[in-house]
């Protein structure tokens, strides 16, 4: 399976949105609309500590996302990279599109000379622990 990751684009709003209610659903969380858009909105500007790369299907489809924060730190004269949300759809994980997106990650990271990138894991998430294993 080809994939292509790149920068979220307008036009992916519908699928992002799509996505993100899956990723909401799975951790039983409901968000107002107001901070969907808030944050779709900064996903889009240019200028915003957040970014987002999507996997894109061969199909065109968007199947996974990265959500990520660049921000100072205390520990190191250079930025750090957060990866807040990682998210594949179910239909489409066991493809290596997870492994994809934070090798991207991690490459994007040493471009921007960040000195970490980092994550966290709730405990419960044994799949999650598993894959960042």
């Amino acid at each position: 399976m080809a994939i292509l990751i790149r920068d979220a684009q307008p036009e992916d709003e519908a699928e992002w949105r799509r996505l993100w209610a899956g990723y909401l659903a799975f951790y039983e969380k409901i968000l107002d609309k107001v901070t969907t858009a808030h944050t779709w909105q900064r996903i889009c500007d240019p200028h915003s500590a957040l970014f987002c790369r999507v996997a894109i299907a061969d199909t065109g489809a968007v199947v996974g996302f990265a959500m990520c924060v660049l921000h100072d730190g205390t520990w190191s004269t250079r930025p750090s990279c957060y990866l807040e949300d990682l998210f594949v759809v179910p239909a489409f994980r066991g493809h290596g599109i997870g492994k994809a997106l934070l090798q991207h990650l991690a490459a994007l990271a040493v471009e921007r000379e960040c000195g970490r990138l980092e994550w966290s894991v709730l405990n419960w998430n044994v799949d999650a622990i598993g894959f960042y294993e």
